[in-house]
């Protein structure tokens, strides 16, 4: 369905219609509209296992495989490298398919490349069959705020809540019970890896029916808001999408902002386990400090998003999961083992700037379409902004042997993403800025 502020592709001189929002098909039936929750939970628990798992074990794949520490932190860095590459294509390939179908196509190469990437006998094959999975994520990443404001334009808070907090699980899941399940399957860590292929598999089945639903491609396929009546510019539907975007500031600060808590996230996932096991934390130990961490984003991935919309601005949250963020670095740098577990807690806290971040994607466009843009434009250029972030954490591990300098970068690069995020967090739209 079409956003009534936006031209048509075939008017040759299109007039601003009145802003409406984006609303569900009527006759759409209310088992599909269930089917839709489901299917958001079930890819939103798949989206962090990938990264997670890895983590709790990332000692003994290295080993295996003989992987130094900066490969190490390349890898760390894959997931953001893949998720701006691969989440730039997912609105055009959207608008060709259906986001849909689009979101099953990434849920089958997520399996597909949990299943390979435990066969692999070297670092290259290894990171081949990681980065396919990171693909399907990306696309995922991208389209599920879209595909919440295309079937849930009223009710984009506790919907966003809903799969942030299903995504947040799956990280807590995958990172406390790896280790444990890795056991159980014999003590290699491949098994371990590849059993999560399993879950993987299984949310592919939804939306095998919800792929051939197009009702979303409308909001998808629509075209940048039409210029002014006394505009001489040329129509709307000439100018791409992505150059318009980048003329707003609020699309800018919301990027940076989405890119400085990715790096924190990512450093926090593939790092983590390890400055506790440098600190004389068992491996088991570690990795339920890691799903300590995940797993506060549950009940507070729920709330949050719901918090978030009712307010007109959200720099205050945005200060406030910051102040947690230092706090818990702060400790990290002083007494890593001694209070662990209160760190784990802080640091889980913080990272719940990520349903934060989606919730502001939501609210900072009128339209669905608007959605689509701002989605695309914060999370792949906020992907690209994190990349560094994890392998420089990596290569200052392996040349000073410590984590005092990489923690003190942790703790720094939260300054900046407070200023984005009071900046993204301010009562605006961006089509009133492009």
């Amino acid at each position: 369905m079409a956003d009534q502020d936006l031209a048509t592709p075939d008017t040759a001189a299109p007039i601003r219609q009145p802003r409406q929002r984006s609303a569900p098909e009527p006759a759409a039936p209310r088992w599909r509209r269930r089917l839709v929750v489901l299917g958001l939970v079930l890819a939103a628990v798949n989206l962090r296992p990938t990264v997670t798992s890895l983590g709790p074990l990332l000692e003994e794949a290295r080993a295996d495989l003989g992987m130094s520490g900066t490969v190490a932190g390349l890898l760390t860095s894959m997931p953001a490298a893949c998720f701006a590459l691969f989440g730039i294509a997912a609105p055009r390939l959207a608008r060709r398919w259906g986001p849909g179908a689009v979101v099953c196509v990434g849920l089958v190469a997520i399996t597909v490349g949990l299943t390979a990437r435990p066969l692999m006998g070297g670092t290259a094959g290894f990171l081949a069959a990681s980065a396919l999975a990171f693909a399907g994520i990306a696309v995922g990443n991208v389209l599920m705020p879209v595909i919440v404001k295309r079937w849930f334009p009223d009710r984009v808070g506790p919907m966003t809540g809903a799969y942030s907090m299903a995504l947040s699980l799956g990280s807590a899941v995958a990172a406390a019970v790896t280790v444990p399940m890795t056991d159980a399957l014999g003590g290699g860590w491949r098994a371990g890896l590849g059993a999560w292929a399993v879950l993987a598999g299984v949310a592919v089945l939804p939306w095998l029916v919800l792929a051939r639903d197009r009702t979303g491609r409308a909001a998808a396929t629509a075209p940048d808001p039409a210029p002014a009546p006394d505009s001489a510019a040329a129509p709307a539907s000439a100018v791409p999408a992505r150059t318009r975007i980048t003329k707003s500031p609020t699309a800018w600060a919301l990027a940076v902002f989405f890119g400085l808590q990715a790096t924190g996230a990512y450093i926090t996932m593939g790092w983590m386990s390890q400055v506790f096991r440098d600190a004389g934390v068992s491996a088991s130990t570690s990795g339920l400090l890691l799903a300590v961490t995940m797993v506060m984003g549950v009940p507070l991935a729920f709330v949050l998003p719901s918090v978030a919309a009712r307010l007109r601005t959200q720099g205050p949250l945005v200060a406030i999961l910051g102040a947690f963020g230092l706090s818990a670095y702060i400790g990290l740098w002083l007494a890593p083992a001694g209070g662990a577990w209160v760190w784990a807690v802080l640091l889980g806290i913080s990272n719940c700037s990520f349903p934060l971040a989606l919730t502001m994607i939501g609210m900072r466009a009128r339209t669905a379409a608007g959605v689509v843009r701002l989605s695309a434009f914060a999370q792949s250029t906020g992907y690209l902004l994190s990349i560094p972030g994890p392998l420089l954490v990596g290569a200052l591990y392996q040349h000073t042997g410590g984590w005092d300098l990489p923690i003190a970068l942790m703790a720094g690069l939260m300054l900046p993403q407070i200023a984005a995020g009071l900046l993204a967090g301010r009562d605006r739209a961006v089509e009133d800025e492009i």
